[in-house]
């Protein structure tokens, strides 16, 4: 039986990112038509908002090279959001052309990693993502903004919270409709996320337009999961399997896995209209395609 814990939401979305964030960093080629149903077998587990691939140049990504086709060819399900990443104003015109209605901008909290990942200055990056946020909000879209290292970078140590918030507020006052936090190198605590969501509640920021996106690479995704639902946050983006890191930032191991958190929402009477048999059921599948077991616990014990 579920046992529910006080100040609680009753339900959580939760932000698939395992096809995108997932998969880019997979150093054998996936065929596309694994990719669409890896979707597509999301979808049927009862995932609503899966982010599905990133318009960027091939060169950087080159495991998301396919995203064009993967685009046309993948099969839409009716209430379902499909976001696609998007660098600049480039990727905005590949994606108006492909149809998206969601799309999401990556921006950094520090300095050093802008300039690594975006080749920006800290301020020149949201230059660079001034006009996409415009032109995608006068043609209906909605606009996810991620905000990364926002509790450390692995070169310039801890980042002030002040900084993190002036960042993420910047992003928010440009038209984001959303504001995902990441941990990208999964060093944050509970006590710092509750500090971090509150600085940006003092800050003018609605909760509800906050997500937050942790890595579980010192154990701590779930805890700060529950800090963060504790606050007042309702989105949690999590990758079905616990795939993906990031390609730019060596020290950032996995994604919070889907399974893992919808066991631990589903303990506490949180609905998330996921069937977790069914997706544990994916990744057990996926694991297969990618030839190796899944770093989910909770994969792991339904699988025995």
């Amino acid at each position: 039986m579920p046992t529910p814990l006080p100040g609680l939401p009753e339900r959580v979305t939760i932000y698939e990112v395992g096809p995108r964030d997932g998969l880019q960093n997979e150093k054998a080629t996936i065929p596309v038509e694994v990719k669409a149903q890896f979707i597509e077998r999301l979808v049927a587990a009862g995932l609503r908002t899966i982010e599905v691939t990133s318009l960027v140049h091939p060169r950087w990504v080159p495991q998301l090279a396919d995203a064009d086709v993967l685009l046309r060819d993948l099969k839409r399900a009716d209430g379902v959001r499909y976001p696609v990443l998007v660098p600049n104003e480039r990727g905005l015109d590949r994606a108006l052309e492909l149809g998206v209605a969601d799309i999401a901008i990556f921006a950094s909290a520090t300095e050093t990693f802008a300039q690594k990942n975006l080749n920006r200055s800290l301020d020149g990056q949201l230059l660079m993502f001034e006009p996409v946020v415009r032109r995608a909000r006068a043609a209906g879209l909605a606009v996810r903004g991620y905000l990364s290292m926002c509790f450390g970078d692995p070169w310039e140590g801890q980042v002030p919270i002040e900084q993190v918030t002036r960042v993420g507020r910047q992003l928010l006052d440009l038209g984001c409709t959303e504001l995902s936090l990441g941990d990208t190198i999964g060093v944050g605590t509970p006590g710092q996320v509750q500090a971090l969501l509150g600085s940006f509640i003092d800050a003018g920021a609605s909760v509800g337009t906050l997500a937050v996106h942790f890595h579980d690479t010192y154990g701590q995704a779930l805890s700060n999961t529950l800090a963060a639902l504790q606050a007042g946050v309702t989105t949690v983006d999590a990758s079905a399997g616990g795939l993906g890191g990031c390609p730019y930032a060596e020290s950032a191991t996995g994604n919070l896995a889907t399974e893992d958190l919808v066991w631990q929402l589903h303990g506490m009477g949180i609905d998330t209209g996921v069937d977790l048999t069914e997706l544990a059921r994916t990744s057990v599948w996926m694991s297969e395609q990618l030839g190796r077991p899944s770093v989910s616990r909770v994969v792991q014990a339904l699988s025995q």
